[in-house]
């Protein structure tokens, strides 16, 4: 059977209580940051002080498969040197003088528990973002071992429990952590499913979404990463494919799509083929070769008649940007997915 996409279920009440349950998820973003930081400040004010106080590490580790979003805010701040390393072991090097930091927002994942098992019997010191009572929790207890306390099972939350901790003892940048909270309730407000279609920009991508094959691109190292995750939600949400990449990635794609033709019968053989959607997420990087890359990619879907939509966000820090466009993309996925039906 064929999928087709019918917009008037984004506006049908009947329809929009369908999906009602992930719906609030997303809505509770800004309440699972402000409730884990919350907890963790609580539980880990002695930890803070006493390592606000210490040497500084020789080299910060992010381990486990959620290290690249710490590696996206920290890279290009963190005063000493950082890594990510999201292999099932740690690099052969790390040892007393270096801090292991992890993210395991649910806890149960038996590789995460081995790594952090190998960060303590090597003597590092260890932080990690897990529920207390977990896996991972078990494997990390040792001396020089911090738990800062999840529950949500939030990936964004815990990560921002993370780089709150990493700011208080002088590793990380500002993260603001209230301030993520406000803008990922702010995208909550817009796009939530009482807001019409003729005012709602999630509603609206869905969409431009639904006949193309979207190519998702962010120019900053953030922008970069929600991209991605934009680009995962579309193609779980559609099964349809969804492309996020650098620009040179994607200009292929686009440069490659037929020219417009404004008298192309739609139904005829060949017609109906998806063309490319050029979707930018925007989060005020101005760097010249932002600059120049955006250029490219706009010139290019231009020249072939390609849609461009643009997602914006002007929250106040960089984690609060990433968590804006980030949001925004997945309620665009989520009502393409209540749009399109079989027929």
């Amino acid at each position: 059977m064929a999928l087709w996409f019918d917009e008037a279920r984004l506006d049908d009440e009947a329809a929009l209580a369908t999906i009602d349950l992930r719906l609030r998820s997303l809505a509770a973003g800004g309440a699972r940051v402000r409730l884990e930081v919350h907890e963790a400040a609580a539980a880990s004010g002695a930890a803070i002080a006493r390592d606000r106080d210490a040497s500084r590490p020789r080299a910060v580790i992010a381990a486990g498969p959620d290290s690249r979003l710490l590696r996206a805010v920290l890279e290009a701040w963190c005063p000493v040197p950082f890594v990510a390393w999201p292999g099932p072991a740690l690099p052969g090097w790390a040892g007393a003088l270096d801090l292991v930091v992890m993210l395991a927002p649910e806890g149960s994942d038996s590789g995460s528990a081995s790594v952090v098992a190998e960060a303590v019997r090597r003597g590092a010191q260890v932080v990690v973002a897990c529920p207390p009572a977990s896996l991972v929790a078990d494997h990390a207890a040792g001396r020089y071992s911090t738990i800062l306390p999840t529950t949500s099972g939030d990936q964004l939350a815990t990560a921002v429990v993370m780089l709150d901790y990493l700011e208080q003892v002088g590793l990380g940048p500002r993260t603001a952590a209230e301030s993520v909270a406000r803008a990922l309730d702010e995208v909550a407000v817009a796009c939530s499913p009482y807001a019409d279609l003729a005012v709602n920009p999630a509603k609206m991508l869905a969409i431009s979404l639904a006949d193309t094959a979207p190519v998702v691109w962010g120019g900053s190292v953030l922008a970069a990463r929600a991209a991605r995750r934009v680009a995962e939600s579309i193609r779980r949400a559609s099964g349809r494919s969804a492309l996020a990449g650098d620009a040179e990635h994607l200009l292929p794609v686009i440069e490659g799509a037929r020219a417009r033709d404004v008298f192309e019968d739609p139904f005829a053989d060949g017609g109906g083929d998806q063309r490319p959607l050029l979707v930018i997420l925007e989060d005020g990087a101005d760097e010249p070769v932002v600059r120049e890359q955006r250029g490219r990619l706009r010139a290019a879907a231009q020249s072939r008649g390609v849609r461009i939509e643009t997602v914006t966000s002007d929250a106040e820090t960089g984690v609060g940007r990433y968590a804006s466009l980030m949001l925004q993309g997945t309620y665009a996925a989520e009502y393409l997915r209540l749009g399109l039906v079989e027929s």
